[in-house]
């Protein structure tokens, strides 16, 4: 959606997509302004609790398992397993997705890897698919008046477009981009300090798998340290969806930086932000 000042002042309910990578401020934001009233949708959350739900529990169950203890408890149903996926602690789906990479040190082997990849691609397409219901279900049932959709960061790697278009169609797409060198260093650290598995689209894992394997001499991604792999691919694929989210926002939204996202301390922060995004485009 694109608005003027105006138009967006009186636009009542307020639905605004925060896009940009993971460390940029989406879920700050977004747990702010749920303390204003505001529902607060996490694709990551709907993911984990609806889409991939039965997924993790299988693998988790897998692992159980290998243990004859708890095998003896699973056969004969005297246990049960559940998820306990929160808003703010996504760890079930980031197990699910693991990181390429040697399995005996906690990797996850390619064609397992890959096969998770697809299946998260999928679950990421649906979740956002849900949206427009979603926002639905925060004015008519919850009674919230504002919608916020906080997007996992591989949002625009899907590469299908029709999950853009729906966003734009029904949310004001707000992309948090990182202008500074030092924010941008000092976010590529903290991601390399704590490697997290990532989503990362077919041909761009393809072309860095083979540029990694080469420069480190191996042979194959059994090989790899999986939290090596992961903290010297990061950089690429941080810079590698830059211009993937300009193409989304630069026609369709509205583009604010980091730095300014870390001045918003309450909801008339926040619309004044959105107000200043759309003053930039001269609406």
């Amino acid at each position: 959606m694109k608005f003027s000042i105006d138009d967006f002042r009186a636009w009542k309910s307020k639905n605004v997509t925060l896009l940009g990578m993971s460390g940029v401020g989406k879920t700050y934001l977004s747990s702010l302004l749920c303390g204003h009233h505001w529902f607060h949708y996490s694709g990551d959350y709907r993911i984990g609790t609806r889409y991939l739900d039965e997924s993790i529990l299988d693998l988790i169950k897998q692992q159980a398992m290998q243990v004859p203890f708890l095998r003896d408890l699973l056969r004969r149903d005297w246990i049960y397993i559940r998820n306990n996926i929160r808003v703010n602690d996504l760890g079930p789906v980031l197990s699910f997705v693991g990181k390429l990479g040697n399995p005996e040190l906690g990797g996850v082997a390619l064609e397992e890897f890959s096969r998770r990849q697809a299946e998260y691609r999928d679950a990421e397409i649906a979740a956002m698919r849900d949206v427009p219901e979603f926002i639905r279900k925060a004015q008519e049932i919850y009674g919230y008046q504002h919608f916020v959709n906080d997007v996992g960061g591989s949002v625009c790697e899907l590469e299908d477009p029709s999950v853009i278009e729906l966003l734009i169609r029904h949310t004001l797409i707000l992309y948090i981009q990182v202008t500074d060198k030092d924010e941008e260093q000092k976010l590529i650290e903290r991601a390399q300090s704590d490697p997290k598995p990532l989503y990362y689209r077919p041909s761009f894992l393809k072309e860095q798998l083979a540029a990694y394997l080469g420069e480190h001499g191996l042979e194959y991604a059994a090989e790899m340290d999986p939290d090596d792999f992961t903290r010297w691919v990061f950089p690429r694929l941080f810079h590698s969806r830059i211009p993937r989210y300009e193409a989304i926002a630069g026609p369709h939204g509205y583009t604010v930086t980091s730095r300014e996202v870390a001045q918003v301390r309450d909801e008339e922060d926040f619309l004044e932000l959105l107000e200043t995004a759309i003053g930039r485009t001269g609406a």
